[in-house]
Parts: structure tokens; C-alpha cells; sequence
């Protein structure tokens, strides 16, 4: 188990990372590992592709636009990027928007996910464009159809101050029992009113209180089984009715 601490002479302001097994980051300031320790690609895959529709949404012209809550290794973002480009047309645009409080080192990025052979062609774009400093907005135009932007800070502040509207969200902040902040009431209000009429969630979070700030704001929720012998995951949509 080693440590990596944030350097403040590389502009990093990120938390603690430890890491296990050698390419398992784990957040000290949220107790925390960053994806499933079984499979956190196929995870994403069951739970944020598979339960937001997705790719068979990707099949139009035009932009579809998906907002993140926690980009911690982009491993998200690889993975979906991974799927788009083989399934995406011509015509269409992907927009991924993603709101990360700890932005995380380049280096820390490359290691976390070097263990999957399937990203390594996104992994190295990410990380090769990855700022040394990685703070405020942070626009990469990953190729001609492929936009990626992080906003640095809290998820609330950035959500709020989003003109976008979005067309799937993937809710990936740390276990609500450890970052309650991010499954508030107030930020599902916020990305429901920032989502357009018919669009979709998805998380593997499956608390009681997750799912009745979901419905209160406005969300119709459903559960799925969850990845990996995980019981339960959430996932909904905005109603085509709702304005």
C-alpha cells in the first residue's frame, strides 16, 4: 500500500490518494475506493451505459450531451468514449460535462487505469492532454466528435451555474453514507432542472434517502439489479411532460 499526497509545486490541490493493489486508488478524505474493486469498467458499463440507454440513445444526429457527478479517474469517460466511437454516426456530437471537487494529477490518472487493456487508447489521449493544473474549466476536445469538459470545485456550485441541458446523467460521487453532500436534495433538483424532457440517471447508489431526493425532485425512479452480486442500482428519467 502506498501513499500519493497532493504536491502543492505541481498546482494539484487534490486529496490523499492510497493506493491498493497496487492501481486501486482510494480517497482518504472520503474512505473510499474510487470504482468497484471486482470490475470498475464493466460497472460502469452495467450501470451507467446500460442504465441511461445507452448506446442505443447515440443513434441520431445531433449532440447528446451526459453530466457527471465525480470524475475521479475518468475512467467513466474512457469507457464511454470507448462505446461511442463504435457506435456512433456521422452526424452526432458527445458532450461529457463532469463535476470534480479533487481533481486528480495526470500521473495518478495513468495509473489508476493502466490495469484495463480495453482504455489504453483513451487513457493515453486523456492523460496527454490532461493540464499540469488541472483547476477551473477544463475543455478538451478529445477528437472531431468528442468534447470533454471538467469543472473543478463543488458539484452544487457548478451544476447551478450550467446553462447546458443534459441528456443522461451519471450520479458516481463517493458511497452516500461517506458523502451525503453529494446525493443531496438540492443537487437533484438542480440536475433535474437541467435535464431535458425525457432524459435519463443512473447510479449504483441504491440508499433510501438517494431515491426519495431523486422522486422529490421530480425524477421517476426505478431499481435494477445492481453489478457484481450488488443488490440494487437506481435508474430513471425526467418525465417527456415535465417543462
Amino acid at each position: 500500500m502506498t501513499v500519493s499526497n497532493p504536491d502543492p509545486e505541481d498546482g494539484s490541490d487534490g486529496e490523499a490518494l492510497t493506493w491498493h493493489d497496487g492501481d486501486m486508488p482510494y480517497s482518504t478524505a472520503f474512505g473510499d475506493h474510487f470504482y468497484c474493486r471486482s470490475d470498475g469498467r464493466l460497472e460502469c458499463s452495467h450501470v451507467f451505459l446500460t442504465g441511461n440507454g445507452l448506446p442505443a440513445r447515440w443513434q441520431k444526429d445531433g449532440t447528446f450531451r451526459i453530466g457527471e457527478l465525480g470524475f475521479g479517474t475518468g475512467l467513466n469517460m474512457c469507457e464511454t468514449w470507448r462505446q461511442w466511437k463504435q457506435t456512433r454516426r456521422t452526424g452526432g456530437l458527445l458532450h461529457f460535462m463532469s463535476f470534480e471537487l479533487y481533481p486528480m494529477r495526470a500521473a495518478d490518472i495513468d495509473r489508476a487505469l493502466s490495469r484495463w487493456s480495453e482504455i489504453d487508447e483513451e487513457r493515453l489521449r486523456l492523460v496527454s492532454q490532461w493540464p499540469d493544473r488541472p483547476e477551473g474549466i477544463i475543455d478538451i476536445q478529445i477528437d472531431d466528435q468528442t468534447t470533454l469538459t471538467v469543472t473543478c470545485g463543488e458539484a452544487l456550485d457548478g451544476v447551478s451555474v450550467t446553462d447546458f441541458p443534459f441528456d443522461a446523467w451519471y450520479l458516481d460521487g463517493f458511497a452516500p453514507s461517506r458523502n451525503g453532500a453529494m446525493w443531496s436534495e438540492e443537487i437533484m433538483r438542480a440536475l433535474f432542472d437541467r435535464t431535458v424532457p425525457g432524459g435519463t440517471f443512473a447510479t449504483y447508489a441504491a440508499a433510501g434517502f438517494v431515491r426519495r431526493n431523486l422522486v422529490s425532485a421530480g425524477f421517476a425512479v426505478e431499481r435494477w439489479p445492481g453489478f457484481a452480486g450488488k443488490r440494487e442500482m437506481l435508474r430513471g428519467e425526467k418525465p417527456a411532460s415535465a417543462a
